[in-house]
């Protein structure tokens, strides 16, 4: 068994890598293991999950080994993933536990904790769970009659959720006259982002929004915004808002059907709380994958930038460490450390828009301000990544590749946290210059995988 925490939880293909054998020792490891952190009283669980076919599956599975410690369920059901860290602070759960594997292809399927505080759990904490359930969970206590866990619904916890969302929303009146088109990516998002755009009075055009356990993600959602963008204009909608499979990030489009990235909502958002001295420090996290755009846009306006892992734990951490209020993801993850411990894709869009009504401007004149260098993003698919880049042959590529860049260009390899895939993004003045790099690197990786 290799090692089963990635980035962002335990990922795999489900009922193969992620089986209900998996799920059921995860389940029984991590909650004895969080009992133990939290003696007392008796442990409770919260546990969510996305609209994947396999989620009954695995919730099954995990419950199991959850009760068989003798901790108790608290189920609250399809709901976005930023959800369950919010609710298990509120329910004051031992810990949250997300079953979604985000914007991955509906095969795949995931396995993610959070702490009592809503935040992820620290990689010390995950070592230890992961090293028990490599030496087996057979041998745990086993409790009997009353001492074995519960399993209770919580019917309003999607609602609950809700509300603090819109209580976050720091504009006076409605959003009355304002059209919003919605892409739930047949996802966690599904009921709740519609409801709560409709709870703000605005007028909502839902898209992919009828999940059946097999259209996850497919062809929708923060990673494919064709149709959203033809919704926009179709409906000249103000904004369009694409979510995606477990709805902790977002992409935007504006009303011209233009898209927006991460990049530009951290610009936007920045400008908008640095305006108002929201912004203490004046510092905004952004990872390596961020465009150099971005840097200048926000040094323009007197905000420092912090580069970190790519990674929404790792843009907290950077955000702990330095006092940052705002950071975030090119992908969509952004994260507001005043209202969330994660990354809120529901939060994410309820900010842009509010930031957009309080301007009064549109959201095309609210992105001018970043000038993005030319960028280009190619994933290679592998095993035994760290090896493959480790080889010689790759090295001497990579150096080349850095020094046909300069000083004005950025190289970013990396091995995917949650895929089977290494991330090469290049960035330069020059979009040829980009794709010749590129392609030496890919030649390199190819050659030394076929030795």
């Amino acid at each position: 068994m290799g090692v089963l925490f990635g980035t962002d939880g335990v990922r795999g293909i489900a009922n193969v890598e992620l089986s209900p054998e998996m799920a059921f020792h995860l389940g029984r490891a991590g909650s004895y293991m969080l009992a133990e952190k939290n003696t007392g009283s008796r442990p409770r669980i919260l546990v969510g999950k996305d609209t994947r076919i396999s989620g009954d599956m695995l919730e099954a599975a995990l419950i199991a080994g959850i009760c068989a410690t003798g901790a108790d369920v608290l189920t609250v059901g399809v709901i976005p993933t930023p959800a369950v860290a919010y609710l298990t602070q509120k329910y004051e759960a031992s810990c949250g536990i997300v079953i979604s594997a985000s914007h991955n292809p509906v095969q795949d399927n995931g396995i993610k904790f959070f702490g009592p505080s809503g935040y992820k759990l620290p990689d010390e904490l995950e070592n230890e769970i992961e090293a028990l359930v490599h030496k087996g969970t057979r041998n745990l206590t086993r409790p009997q009659g009353e001492e074995i866990g519960r399993v209770y619904d919580v019917a309003e916890a999607a609602n609950n959720y809700l509300d603090y969302l819109i209580s976050c929303f720091n504009l006076e009146g409605s959003l009355s006259g304002f059209t919003i088109v919605v892409d739930c990516a047949n996802g966690a998002a599904f009921a709740t982002a519609p409801e709560m755009w409709k709870r703000l009075g605005a007028r909502v055009i839902a898209i992919h929004d009828k999940p059946n356990g097999l259209n996850i993600n497919d062809k929708c959602g923060s990673t494919h915004t064709e149709g959203l963008k033809k919704a926009v204009i179709q409906n000249k909608a103000d904004i369009g808002i694409a979510y995606d499979g477990d709805a902790d990030r977002c992409i935007a489009i504006d009303e011209r059907g233009n898209e927006l990235d991460g990049d530009h909502i951290l610009l936007i958002c920045a400008q908008d709380m640095n305006s108002r001295a929201q912004l203490k420090p004046p510092l905004v996290v952004a990872t390596v994958m961020s465009n150099i755009g971005l840097d200048i846009a926000l040094r323009r306006e007197n905000i420092a930038v912090q580069s970190c892992k790519v990674g929404d734990r790792y843009v907290l951490e950077k955000m702990k460490e330095t006092g940052a209020l705002l950071g975030g993801e090119q992908s969509g993850h952004i994260i507001f450390s005043q209202f969330a411990t994660t990354g809120d894709g529901l939060l994410t869009s309820l900010k842009l828009v509010e930031f957009m009504k309080r301007s009064g401007l549109s959201l095309s004149e609210l992105a001018r301000g970043l000038e993005k260098q030319p960028q280009m993003l190619v994933n290679v698919r592998m095993d035994n990544k760290e090896e493959i880049l480790s080889r010689p042959l790759v090295q001497e590529a990579l150096k080349k590749a850095e020094e046909r860049l300069g000083q004005c260009g950025k190289l970013v390899v990396r091995p995917s946290g949650t895929e089977p895939l290494v991330r090469i993004m290049a960035q330069g003045p020059e979009q040829y210059l980009l794709e010749e790099v590129i392609d030496d690197i890919k030649q390199a990786v190819e050659t030394a995988q076929q030795k």
